[in-house]
């Protein structure tokens, strides 16, 4: 079995306080929490979820208050981490649209990063909770929607790329069912 990449999920508490980080207990996601100075409680589910995922989780307390502290404290961290492991993918849990361009710049070096509003609405989370081929279909496209830089050119980065999506779980069936659907329904042409 091929190993899967790193994920990285870096959660702006300022922003979004998820109810749960029970669907990131995977061996190969790790959760850094961070919270603002003045936030002085955690749900008691999120710090049970945390305790949970052991040395794959930590806080991050921001020292000193400001409009952006908790922005250049996830930037600093995640610039760190891209640093280490090159092939990680890094997830941005925030409702802050600051974080942008910042996810635009890292992309265009080549660094796996997205931003979205909440735990739920990762394409990880997604595409692990889609079953069905109609839920697979869904996913691709609102990941194809979502890819704003550059698009699949070819079949075979289009399948590598929903491969990649799905975490590998595929089969290259699955995968290729997958972006003929895409194709049958015109959401894009094969020439």
């Amino acid at each position: 079995p091929c190993t899967m990449r790193t994920n990285y999920v870096l959660i702006d508490f300022e922003s979004v306080q998820p109810a749960s980080l029970a669907s990131l207990a995977h061996d190969h996601i790790k959760v850094l929490v961070f919270v603002g100075a003045s936030q002085s409680k955690l749900p008691y589910e999120v710090a049970a979820s945390l305790q949970q995922l052991g040395a794959r989780a930590e806080y991050i307390k921001i020292s000193g208050n400001g409009p952006n502290a908790l922005d250049f404290h996830v930037a600093f961290y995640l610039g760190q981490l891209a640093a280490a492991d090159a092939s990680a993918y890094f997830h941005i849990i925030s409702k802050d649209t600051g974080f942008d361009p910042l996810v635009q710049h890292l992309k265009s070096k080549g660094v796996f990063a997205g931003r979205v509003k909440s735990i739920a609405e990762m394409p990880l989370v997604k595409a692990s909770t889609a079953k069905s081929p109609s839920e697979r279909l869904h996913v691709a496209l609102s990941w194809l929607e979502q890819t704003k830089a550059s698009k699949p050119r070819t079949v075979k980065t289009l399948s590598s790329s929903i491969a990649s999506l799905f975490q590998k779980q595929l089969s290259n069936e699955d995968v290729a069912s997958i972006v003929e659907a895409l194709a049958a329904q015109g959401h894009l042409s094969i020439a």
